[in-house]
């Protein structure tokens, strides 16, 4: 594909148009669409295009973790109960 080269301007300011020229641009038909074959396929038409996933964790909670916040937590609920025990007796 060539691209055309920038010509120069009177505006210093302005930068060139990086967009090729569609006269000199090649692949493209006469409507300016371009052909099958010039473009990559798309997802749909690569089956298998990365590796198999095996490992398939479980969802939800563990036993372990769920029972050490609900130990920790009636640690926390006992301690507040003894100490308002103390503070009325």
């Amino acid at each position: 594909m060539t691209h055309a080269t920038p010509q120069p301007s009177s505006e210093p300011s302005r930068p060139p148009n990086p967009d090729p020229e569609p006269e000199r641009t090649t692949g493209l038909e006469p409507g300016g669409s371009v052909p099958p074959g010039e473009t990559p396929p798309a997802e749909s038409s690569m089956p298998g295009a990365g590796p198999r996933e095996t490992h398939n964790p479980t969802t939800g909670w563990a036993k372990a973790p769920l029972t050490l916040i609900l130990v920790v937590t009636a640690l926390i609920a006992a301690f507040f109960l003894v100490y308002a025990l103390i503070l009325i007796f």
